[in-house]
């Protein structure tokens, strides 16, 4: 199927590695122009030059979006690069600080608010006013199930975090729809191959055993291509009725028993 996004250009926050980097390669095979910021110089290389290897243009910048200055010098490095903006994806996301609710501070809560929320609020402002100027483009939020279902203990600020971010999607959606832009939300269950699960299985490899085998019907993570595809169709024109939802891609992921459940 044609997604109708040749020559669009789309910027990736975290675009160096994970689901971003997936989400990037999939862009670039529909013939779309990319902007990829990260923290790490080599990661961003040797993203660029494999996308590039796709036939895409790719500006790769070095940029914390947490920061404005750094996002704003992201969005303008993909402005003088490529000419303009399509199609954002804010795929930063985390938890920062002590997991526990009782151990958690105020800087911890504020810290995770900040990487999960706030820099995608910092993103799509930058970014509307460019996309209005073409004559609209696609704000793709990524959220996660841990937004509404309660998967794992110590999941607290992650959970409340991305919440919100389902919650926000809903109100830039009505508050964009007449210049055009469209703003939907993509929630993963857990995805193999990123690092806080990598992590857990190293350090865990019973518990998550179990966690796989009872909350996965399918018997497996998912991986981060098929969240990728998801994201790509969603921000483009065969979407186009699709507005202001949360569109879960979790494999009918289950809760598995409380005594299951263990914090990163």
């Amino acid at each position: 199927m044609d997604l109708k996004l040749r020559g669009k250009v789309a910027l990736i926050t975290g675009g160096s590695k994970g689901i971003g980097l997936s989400t990037a390669r999939v862009f670039a095979q529909e013939g779309c122009d990319l902007g990829i910021c990260g923290r790490s110089s080599e990661d961003l290389a040797v993203a660029k030059a494999e996308l590039e290897g796709l036939g895409a243009r790719v500006a790769a910048i070095k940029a914390d979006v947490c920061q404005p200055n750094d996002a704003a010098a992201f969005v303008d490095g993909c402005l003088e690069a490529l000419g303009g903006i399509d199609i954002l994806v804010n795929n930063v996301g985390g938890s920062k600080g002590a997991a526990s609710i009782l151990q958690a501070s105020d800087e911890d809560w504020e810290s995770t608010f900040q990487v999960t929320m706030f820099q995608g609020v910092r993103m799509a402002r930058l970014a509307a006013p460019h996309m209005k100027a073409r004559g609209g483009g696609v704000i793709i939020n990524i959220s996660s199930i841990s937004g509404w279902s309660a998967q794992l203990a110590g999941s607290a600020q992650y959970g409340s975090a991305k919440a919100a971010v389902i919650f926000l999607t809903e109100r830039m959606a009505l508050e964009l729809v007449h210049d055009k832009i469209r703003v939907n939300t993509v929630s993963p269950s857990s995805i193999q191959h990123t690092q806080g699960w990598e992590r857990y299985r190293n350090q865990n490899p019973m518990s998550y055993e179990t966690y796989v085998r009872d909350g996965f019907p399918m018997g497996r993570l998912g991986n981060p291509e098929e969240v990728a595809d998801v994201i790509v169709f969603l921000a483009s024109p065969r979407a186009n009725w699709i507005n202001g939802r949360n569109v879960p891609v979790d494999g009918l992921e289950q809760p598995v028993p409380v005594a299951e459940r263990r914090p990163w």
